[in-house]
């Protein structure tokens, strides 16, 4: 079954104020959306990751997921490598925000059963800047995409970077930019935190994410 998608562009009434900085520019002028744009107003934690990973950060990485949905961060990303789809998986279990951006077209696309879901619940958004005609990802959809995610996510983690690989260069890209991008304290040799990468533990930036999160609106309860 494909989903319903709606075409955004600067003349839409309910386009979202977050695409506004993505369109000066950047060659991005018209986006395909599946879900509540209203998520892009949250701030959004980046996901990236190499497509290959050592046995030590695929652990953590799992404990990652897990911890970002359990306090409910909002998080964006591309979610094609392996890691960056298991991460996906345990995401969509959870309650908070996500925002995936494939790196091609969305239009007619059927989604599995865990995304309709979510859109449903109106905590999953996917978002394309990519017509119709461009119904296969390739090298050069991707690196669009992700400079795509560069543009709305806040801040970045990396658990894994791949030395040579065009996650390792574009860290040092969004680096070069003064992005903020954290990675594993189990990397603090690698490239990228070299360049600039704040290696952490997963509780210290799971709390620091969750500082910026709106807080509940709490109301006085009268006694009966």
């Amino acid at each position: 079954m494909s989903e319903m998608t709606a075409v955004l562009t600067q003349r839409s009434p309910d386009f979202p104020i977050a695409l506004s900085r993505t369109t000066e520019g950047t060659g991005f002028s018209r986006f395909w959306a599946i879900g509540d744009v209203k998520i892009l107003d949250s701030p959004l934690l980046g996901l990236l990751c190499s497509i290959r990973c050592p046995g030590r950060v695929i652990v953590q990485t799992y404990d990652l997921a897990r911890a970002l949905r359990d306090a409910g961060v909002p998080v964006i990303g591309g979610f094609h490598s392996p890691m960056e789809k298991e991460c996906l998986d345990f995401l969509l279990r959870g309650k908070q925000p996500v925002v995936v951006c494939p790196a091609r077209s969305i239009t007619n696309m059927r989604m599995p059963s865990a995304w309709r879901k979510a859109c449903d619940e109106g905590r999953l958004l996917i978002l394309s800047p990519f017509a119709q005609k461009h119904g296969r990802i390739s090298a050069l959809l991707a690196e669009k995409r992700n400079r795509l995610v560069s543009l709305l996510a806040d801040q970045f983690f990396v658990p894994y970077a791949a030395p040579g690989s065009k996650t390792e260069q574009l860290c040092k890209d969004l680096l070069s930019a003064g992005e903020q991008v954290y990675t594993f304290e189990s990397e603090k040799e690698s490239m990228i935190v070299r360049a600039g990468a704040v290696p952490t533990a997963v509780d210290r930036l799971v709390s620091k994410l969750t500082e910026k999160l709106p807080k509940p609106i709490e109301r006085n309860k009268r006694s009966v």
